[in-house]
């Protein structure tokens, strides 16, 4: 799951991606669209501006303003900004590995195999998606649609 932190993120980031090209936008406007208290809103762009994807501008004409294109900022890499490794193990994570403490072997865990399937199939679509096809609806969501689960017969299914 991620962190409410960085669906404030992302949100903002589509918000000053919809503004007209060259137009800042104030804060209390993004805040005011993407129902972000203000106060957050204000840690995380400066967060952003600090990793150089937003630029902020003093002034009765300021305000935040993408630095980058938004073709070019994906979701993969403002997950990690704002909440470091998205491994779902810390033995499969690339920027903070970490063996598990109750781990006997990496090589034989079968947990492992299964999760390090996941964690790629999420990295892969993370770094496919952009700030860009968001905005343009791109994403081809299937959230709330229940997958239809395979029919195996469970070698457990007598003992029941």
């Amino acid at each position: 799951m991620i962190s409410q932190k960085a669906k404030y993120a992302l949100r903002a980031l589509v918000s000053l991606a919809q503004a007209p090209k060259g137009e800042p936008v104030f804060i209390s406007d993004i805040a005011e669209q993407q129902s972000i208290p203000k106060k957050f809103l204000e840690q995380i762009l400066l967060d952003l501006k600090r990793h150089g994807i937003v630029v902020s501008r003093r002034g009765k004409f300021g305000g935040y303003q993408l630095l980058k294109d938004p073709e070019e900022i994906t979701f993969l890499s403002i997950l990690r900004l704002v909440d470091g490794p998205i491994a779902p193990l810390p033995c499969l994570s690339q920027i903070a590995y970490r063996r598990c403490d109750d781990c006997v072997s990496e090589g034989d865990c079968e947990i492992r195999r299964v999760f390090a399937e996941v964690a790629a199939a999420t990295r892969s679509v993370l770094d496919k998606r952009t700030i860009a096809d968001a905005v343009r609806g791109d994403a081809d969501l299937t959230v709330g649609r229940a997958t239809p689960r395979r029919k195996t017969r469970s070698r457990y299914a007598s003992l029941t």
